[in-house]
This record gives structure tokens, sequence and C-alpha cells, in this order.
């Protein structure tokens, strides 16, 4: 049985995260992902290199690359993916999260609503 996973990671993010680890070479594992109170839309995803999960922590881990995930953000993470986009304007993370209900022009604000945790019961068990 496996275990239920809070997000999924792209390729393409898993293939970004293992490369800022890489460069850091401090003796960071992952990133830790989570949300804060902030912006224009009301809260903000948050990103930082991590040296290991922290207790309550989930961790997502794709071929090598490790994504903790805050306590704190899982109701709003709930069924995310995260993905890594290069465009000619912009690089970075993308959450296509389904507990995202709006977005602000800048494009770094969200506003969330905590995932019903019930709809992910059966995969839980």
């Amino acid at each position: 049985m496996s275990r239920f996973a809070i997000m999924t990671i792209t390729e393409a993010a898993a293939d970004r995260v293992r490369e800022i680890v890489a460069s850091k070479g401090d003796g960071s594992t992952g990133i830790r992902v989570g949300v804060k109170k902030g912006g224009c839309a009301g809260m903000e995803y948050t990103i930082g290199l991590s040296d290991g999960a922290k207790p309550g922590e989930d961790v997502v881990e794709q071929d090598g690359a490790r994504v903790f995930v805050a306590p704190e953000a899982v109701l709003f993470l709930l069924g995310t993916r995260m993905d890594y986009e290069q465009t000619t304007l912009r690089s970075g993370f993308v959450f296509n999260n389904p507990n995202q209900t709006s977005a602000c022009g800048c494009g770094e604000s969200v506003e969330l609503r905590p995932a019903d945790a019930s709809n992910y019961a059966s995969q839980i068990a």
C-alpha cells in the first residue's frame, strides 16, 4: 500500500528541486513549501531550503527530489500539483491548487480555502 501524498510534483519541478539543492552544497536535502498570510489576495506560497523534515511535516519525494510540507499548510495544499515553468518572461514554481479560489494580477498572491479532508479520506485509509 502506498502512502497518501499531500501534493504531487511534476518531473520538471523535481528536476529544479534537485538542481537547487545540488547548487547549494550546504547540507540541504530538499525544499520546504508552505503558505503565509500576505499579498493582495490574502495568502502567498512560501518556498525555502530545508535540511530535513521538522516534526509533523509531510515529505513528498520524486526521483530523489524532496519537498517538505509545513504542517500548517497541509489543508491548503491537499491535492496540489507543483510544477516548474520557464518562459521568456519568468521562471519559477507553479502551484496548480484545487483549493485556490482566486489570484491577484501580480501572480504572487492567492486566495485559498482549506480543503475538505473528508474528500480525501478514502485515499488515506
